[in-house]
């Protein structure tokens, strides 16, 4: 056993359930609930178990000396925020230079409790042309479950209560903000 599966599995007692689909290149990943650091480095170990490359985007300074070449490597895609397109088509377009991307969201926006999620994460999935993967840190079971491809129907409303619907009943790290 490696050293990730190790930390991952025995000292930190968590499972996985469910996987990715190897023939989906692209899509984007709602992780929730994010209510934690803690989220990121569970994250990270299972992307390394599962030898899948998994991205974000950060703002272009971020990619700069003496630190860019660490968040390349991490899957990090740099965006240029001052350009007059929107956002969701600046993401959009950083799919369409690689040949596999998918992009991990937390759909509640940064770690505090909300009241509903931000609708970025769906309209970047209908612009880019890619599916949605649920992933659901289920800090009580210790368990990352990650869901089939999901592909939205540009129907929102019809669209939110099934993608939410994976994640009901999964208390985060912090449960009050779950």
């Amino acid at each position: 056993m490696g050293l990730t599966k190790f930390i991952y599995f025995t000292l930190l007692g968590w499972k996985i359930e469910g996987g990715f689909d190897p023939t989906i290149k692209k899509s984007v990943l709602i992780v929730a609930p994010h209510t934690s650091s803690m989220d990121f480095l569970l994250s990270v170990l299972v992307r390394r178990i599962l030898k899948l490359q998994i991205n974000f985007v950060g703002k272009k300074e971020l990619f700069s000396p003496p630190w860019g070449w660490y968040f390349r490597w991490m899957g990090g895609a740099a965006l240029d925020r001052n350009k007059s397109e929107n956002k969701v088509q600046a993401i959009a377009n950083v799919f369409s230079r690689h040949q596999e991307f998918r992009l991990a969201i937390a759909p509640e926006g940064p770690r505090k409790k909300v009241s509903s999620w931000k609708t970025g994460y769906y309209f970047l999935a209908l612009t880019a042309k890619v599916p949605i993967i649920s992933v659901r840190l289920d800090y009580e079971n210790k368990i990352m479950g990650i869901s089939p491809a999901f592909y939205p129907s540009g129907d929102i409303k019809a669209d939110e209560p099934k993608l939410k619907e994976f994640f009901k009943g999964i208390k985060g790290k912090v449960p009050d903000w779950s």
